[in-house]
Order: structure tokens, then sequence, then C-alpha cells
């Protein structure tokens, strides 16, 4: 019975990893390959024939369009009206009887006015379309511009012209700058009878006062 326990134990411990065995490591492989481009993809770059137009005293200036993959890309650049956050509010693309609008915006440049002179903005525009489409007779329209009031600009920019505006068209609607909790706020103070705060509101925040309507053709062929 002794006999076969020691055979079962030198059994074991021949058996048994020994502890001075070295770990093993597997390599690391690093990929270098690239992104796959699909062919069908095309890359191109033209310069517009017409750069330059002015509507509504806004020069907007679209110089380049490429298409790179999927986007089409325009740099555009307009004139600031004035010193408020102003942006393109609304733009498309026409290819092919294809009326595309909804973009993609990146912030290039901007210069606020200084001293009299206007300023300017610079942006990226960027359509999204199908390897396929025909871009050989495209159209970018800018359709509008816009700003975004920054706190304060409602009684110092906009409500002045608002005022003169309601005047004008006999509106009967009155506005003021009221103190609200510490901040001046632009209120409507007095409406005609019948008229409720609502349909006041549509008038006193129409869009026509926050943008400068267009529109800016720019056409070009992007043809592969």
């Amino acid at each position: 019975m002794n006999r076969f326990i020691l055979v079962l134990v030198i059994f074991l411990v021949a058996c048994a990893p020994s502890a001075q065995q070295p770990p093993v490591f597997l390599p690391v492989i690093l990929s270098t390959a690239t992104a796959y481009i699909d062919a069908s993809y095309p890359t191109a770059q033209v310069q517009v024939a017409v750069p330059n137009q002015v509507t509504s005293g806004i020069e907007v200036r679209m110089e380049r369009a490429a298409v790179d993959g999927k986007n089409v890309n325009a740099d555009v650049c307009f004139s600031l009206p004035d010193n408020s956050d102003w942006g393109i509010a609304s733009a498309s693309l026409n290819y092919g009887g294809t009326i595309l609008s909804e973009y993609g915006t990146t912030l290039v440049n901007l210069q606020e006015p200084v001293g009299g002179q206007s300023g300017q903005r610079c942006d990226t525009l960027t359509f999204i379309v199908p390897p396929d489409a025909d871009l050989s007779n495209s159209t970018i329209v800018i359709d509008s511009i816009a700003a975004t009031p920054r706190e304060g600009e409602y009684c110092s920019v906009y409500m002045p012209k608002i005022q003169q505006a309601m005047l004008e068209r006999s509106t009967g609607i009155v506005l003021d700058c009221l103190d609200v909790n510490g901040v001046l706020t632009m209120q409507i103070i007095s409406m005609p009878p019948g008229m409720t705060q609502e349909q006041a509101e549509q008038v006193v925040y129409s869009d026509e006062f926050y943008s400068v309507k267009g529109p800016w053709s720019f056409s070009f062929s992007l043809a592969r």
C-alpha cells in the first residue's frame, strides 16, 4: 500500500507544471491598413463662376465648391448687418431635380464689425449626397441668414426697430423694457382689443425682425 502511494506521488509531481517555466507571450499584431474608400465616391473641386452676390444689402460670397466622398462642401462668407450672432438660417443644394435642404455648418472665420466697417462670417456648408449623385449642374441657394439675440439685445437692438414697424403698420402693439428680476426684458404692454397675447407675440417675434432674406444663388458643375 505504501509503495502504491509513493508511485502515485511521483506521478503527480511529474505531471505538475514547473514553477520555473517562463510565461508565453503571444505577439501583438498592429494593423497598418488604411480605410477603404470606394472608387464610386467622387472627389472634385471647382471655382464658382459668379462668387459674389448682393441681395437685401447683404453680400454673400461662395468661391469654392467641392465633393469629397458623400460630402458636398461649400465655403460661404457673408457680411454681417450688425454685431449680433448671425448665421445661415436656410440653404439648399439643388442637383438633378433633387432639392436637399438638410445641411451642416462649420465656422471657419468670424470678423466682428469694427469702426463702422461691417463684419464678416465664413462657414463651410456640408450636404450629404449619394455616391451616384449627378452634380454636373448644381446650385446652392442661401435663402436667409438670421440672428440669435443675445441677452439684453431684445431691448438694445431689436425693440426700437420692432416698435417702429408696429407704429408704421398701425398694429396698436406697444412695447417697453421692464426690469424682471434685475434684467431688462422686452414686454408687450399694450395691444388692441380682441388681440390675444399669443397673437401679439407672433407679430412681435416674427422672423422678419431677426433675419434677412435672399436668395443668394450659386451654380457650379462638379461632374465626375
